[in-house]
């Protein structure tokens, strides 16, 4: 049992009694297929070993919710009918899910906490949001199907925090399993699984520690001109729903047609679903050569077409182009800020979190911090 799991059950035990649901809820990492998935896209994502550890219990307190978020050493109460979208904090993650699962008189206690770190484009606020809806679905016996569930959180989550993002946070971390990648298509929700041997390599996330502020709203101007992209297309005549229907040849037919920037953002879509495809056959015949390079043009895709990189993202790939231990590095995550994924000779890892490491405060005067992550369960496998 981890450190978490024990203090977890001690503070739910000092706090409400005996807890009589426990439930883990994994970050996720994504290896290839940025900002796909809103254009029905590919995506590449596996959960982590890094999670959020949940413990419920039922209350009779007719519709009073009674939570402690351990990390943050916070205790927080609410009645489940005051339920508001423009809460602040982790606490509008909490309402989002009590709204959209509970009826009003259905009262509960939760304590929560884990090693995920928060803000490092490991979906910390989706661990917590499927983490909640998994355990209150068992707790009150709601049945929904783990894909059901997967669907009503990403709703949630929309109508809670304003941002129009795609399904694949909530999908990897409830229907991932342990080694294994997910191949995910965001347009028909069809998946298969892969085996995730690296041999010789191993995943390294590199976390700027630059907390992602710019994300939402970007987030949400990133999928309008994308959006706007598919309108020009079909204007054209192309019988085209998303850019996930659009190829590399219809785009570069239709450029002087778009706006520069709008074609930069379809272009990269595009691109990046391709790269996907090219990354599942990399790992099929262990070409960890190629998937380095891919995950590079993701980047540099990120970086200048779609544009949702940052300077500390920027450096810590552009480091790791010196290092003939690294075969591979980009940003992973909404952008902004958060973490690089890193695809690093396993013999290597320690000397490359060192070099990053010093060259990273030497830089910007600010620590960067690194996490060894290896492929955990998602919470439907755990259970």
């Amino acid at each position: 049992m981890s450190t978490f799991y024990n203090t977890i059950q001690q503070k739910f035990t000092n706090l409400f009694g005996q807890a009589t649901t426990i439930l883990h809820a994994p970050g996720r990492i994504n290896i290839i297929g940025e900002h796909t998935d809103y254009n029905n896209g590919y995506v590449l994502p596996a959960p982590v070993d890094k999670k959020l550890s949940f413990a419920f219990a039922k209350n009779e307190l007719n519709g009073l919710v009674r939570i402690h978020a351990i990390n943050l050493d916070e205790y927080l109460e609410f009645q489940l009918e005051d339920a508001n979208p423009k809460t602040k904090g982790w606490l509008k993650y909490i309402m989002a899910i009590t709204d959209t699962f509970l009826e009003n008189d259905q009262g509960f206690d939760c304590v929560f906490g884990g090693d995920l770190p928060i803000g490092s484009g490991m979906s910390s606020s989706s661990a917590l949001t499927c983490g909640l809806a998994a355990g209150l679905n068992n707790l009150f016996e709601l049945n929904y199907s783990p894909i059901d569930l997967v669907k009503r959180v990403q709703d949630a989550e929309a109508k809670y925090t304003g941002v129009r993002g795609g399904i694949m946070d909530q999908f990897t971390i409830a229907m991932g399993k342990e080694n294994q990648v997910l191949l995910l298509d965001c347009q028909s929700l069809d998946y298969q699984y892969f085996p995730l041997v690296l041999g010789d390599y191993a995943l390294l996330l590199c976390n700027t520690g630059v907390q992602h502020e710019l994300a939402n709203s970007e987030y949400n101007t990133r999928r309008s001109e994308c959006e706007e992209g598919v309108a020009i297309l079909q204007s054209k005549g192309e019988t085209i729903e998303s850019l996930r229907d659009v190829s590399l040849a219809m785009i570069n037919t239709y450029r002087n047609h778009l706006d520069p920037i709008i074609f930069d953002r379809c272009y990269y879509v595009v691109k990046e679903n391709a790269r996907v495809l090219e990354a599942c056959k990399a790992l099929q015949n262990n070409d960890m050569m190629t998937l380095g390079a891919l995950l590079y043009a993701s980047h540099y895709g990120l970086q200048y077409e779609y544009q949702v990189s940052c300077p500390e993202l920027d450096f810590l790939v552009k480091q790791t182009e010196g290092l003939p231990e690294v075969l591979g590095a980009r940003m992973m995550g909404g952008g902004f800020g958060g973490c690089t994924i890193n695809l690093v000779e396993k013999k290597a890892v320690n000397r490359v979190i060192e070099t990053l490491s010093s060259q990273y405060f030497e830089h910007f005067n600010k620590k960067m911090e690194a996490y060894k992550v290896a492929i955990g369960p998602g919470i439907f496998q755990s259970q």
